[in-house]
């Protein structure tokens, strides 16, 4: 592979790492493969440390196509959780229980998931990195400050549930970029009256880029590890 050049790789983030965890651990191999003190190595989409999955990371000279990356659609799987609610709307902050939560039946979770299929108006959470006045959200929120994000028109292609036991329903996603997943458990759960958080996601695909595809961070620094040493290994490649 020449990351020089610029390469696509299909990253399986492992829960617990944040994206640019995973970045940086792949700057470090490639910049000790070329020699070199800088080497460009960027995502194509956050995924937070809670969530698993697919993440793109892209090299060299194709750091440039990342925003192309970043449009495409994406697919998950997950769990929400109903009957409890959390302020950060998963498992980030403390578990809230509803009193007296009437958790409803499966048809009812049917009709309430298939209203929010299409293009509609999303709130960011505010725990979130999205910017207000140049500041991330979630610092004005850790600081206490009362504030309600701008909502956005995302579009969910499909919301379907997989199974359904005991208050956690798991279900399959597919969604334009921009979608809060966490936004949408938490929507569920107030639509539904009973309240909601995600309590596990993975993402299982990018565009046509699937999680069955990638590989591991470690895996994906052994492999660097064992590339041919690139002629000319002493150019600073600040691409």
């Amino acid at each position: 592979m020449d990351y020089r050049a610029g390469e696509t790789l299909l990253v399986d983030k492992d829960l617990g790492w944040t994206s640019f965890d995973v970045v940086n651990k792949l700057r470090y191999a490639l910049k000790a493969l070329y020699g070199v003190k800088k080497f460009k190595v960027g995502h194509a989409g956050t995924l937070d440390p809670l969530a698993s999955g697919l993440l793109l990371i892209c090299t060299g000279k194709k750091t440039k196509e990342i925003d192309g990356f970043t449009g495409l659609d994406k697919e998950y799987t997950g769990t929400i959780s109903l009957g409890a609610t959390t302020e950060t709307y998963d498992l980030e902050s403390e578990v809230q229980h509803v009193a007296d939560a009437q958790v409803p039946d499966l048809n009812a979770l049917k009709e309430s998931m298939s209203g929010f299929v299409g293009s509609i108006q999303q709130t960011p959470p505010r725990y979130s990195a999205k910017r207000i006045n140049g500041q991330k959200s979630y610092e004005r929120a850790r600081k206490g400050e009362q504030f309600q994000p701008k909502s956005v028109e995302i579009r969910i292609n499909s919301f379907e549930i997989v199974a359904f036991k005991e208050k956690n329903l798991d279900f399959i996603l597919s969604c334009s970029k921009g979608t809060y997943v966490r936004s949408l458990a938490h929507d569920l759960g107030e639509k539904l009256g009973c309240g909601g958080h995600l309590s596990a996601l993975r993402r299982t695909a990018i565009g046509s880029f699937r999680v069955e595809e990638s590989m591991s961070v470690e895996d994906w620094v052994e492999t660097i590890k064992k590339s041919p040493s690139p002629a000319g290994n002493n150019v600073d490649l600040n691409l």
